[in-house]
């Protein structure tokens, strides 16, 4: 039995693939990378970074309603969370040191 082809059809589809393609200097990878990173972001407050936690779903939930009612992001109410807490970790136990670098 013959193998199809289907190089045609895609072809078709994708157009020319024997032209060589061109790939702004932002996409390239960044040398001694070891993954790509999205780079963070400017904000009127200062600059973000994305992150991912577990949080539990009933804390979620609420921090969703928060938002809701209060018409912000969520981003915004766990901010406003974690600059709560880090004032009062700091008010009882004193200016925060920075970690040690590997």
């Amino acid at each position: 039995m013959e193998k199809k082809s289907f190089s045609n059809g895609l072809n078709s589809l994708l157009g020319d693939t024997n032209k060589p393609e061109t790939v702004p200097a932002a996409a390239e990878p960044k040398e001694n990378s070891k993954k790509a990173v999205q780079a963070p972001q400017a904000d009127a407050k200062g600059i973000e970074t994305r992150a991912t936690f577990i949080v539990q779903e009933e804390l979620l939930e609420k921090m969703r309603a928060i938002a809701y009612w209060d018409r912000m992001l969520i981003k915004d109410i766990i901010n406003e969370a974690l600059e709560s807490y880090i004032t009062r970790h700091e008010k009882k136990n004193g200016e925060i040191k920075a970690m040690p670098k590997k």
